[in-house]
């Protein structure tokens, strides 16, 4: 999957933070923590403003799209947007067990409130 098969995946949900130190601070502190994440290869890297992983297993293709926007001066909105297909039977139970849990949600609020602690 590259950047060009983004837009078709399906939403699945978004989740920000404020960070109080500007874009360059939070994409080295995001990036750092980025950096060899399993499963992930990266689609897009705009320094300071996007970075999209993608990555896919039997039961899902998914994307990880992270955006740095500015926020009050000196402060950077850190977003972090996924997408994702679940094919066949295998991939409905699976999106049940990661979506419907609520596990997809708290693992990507735990990875914002880590790179918002690492960039401060």
């Amino acid at each position: 999957m590259d950047a060009t098969e983004i837009p078709a995946l399906p939403f699945i949900d978004e989740h920000a933070t404020v960070v109080e130190t500007s874009a360059d601070a939070v994409w080295r502190a995001l990036t750092a923590r980025m950096d060899g994440a399993r499963g992930f290869r990266v689609a897009v890297s705009t320094p300071g403003q996007e970075l999209a992983l993608v990555g896919h297993h039997p039961f899902s293709r998914y994307a990880l799209i992270f955006h740095l926007d500015e926020a009050d001066q000196g402060h950077t909105r850190l977003r972090a947007e996924s997408r994702a297909t679940f094919p066949g039977p295998a991939g409905a139970v699976y999106r049940r067990l990661v979506i419907g849990t609520g596990a997809h949600a708290l693992l990507v609020r735990h990875m914002l409130t880590k790179v918002r602690k690492s960039a401060a």
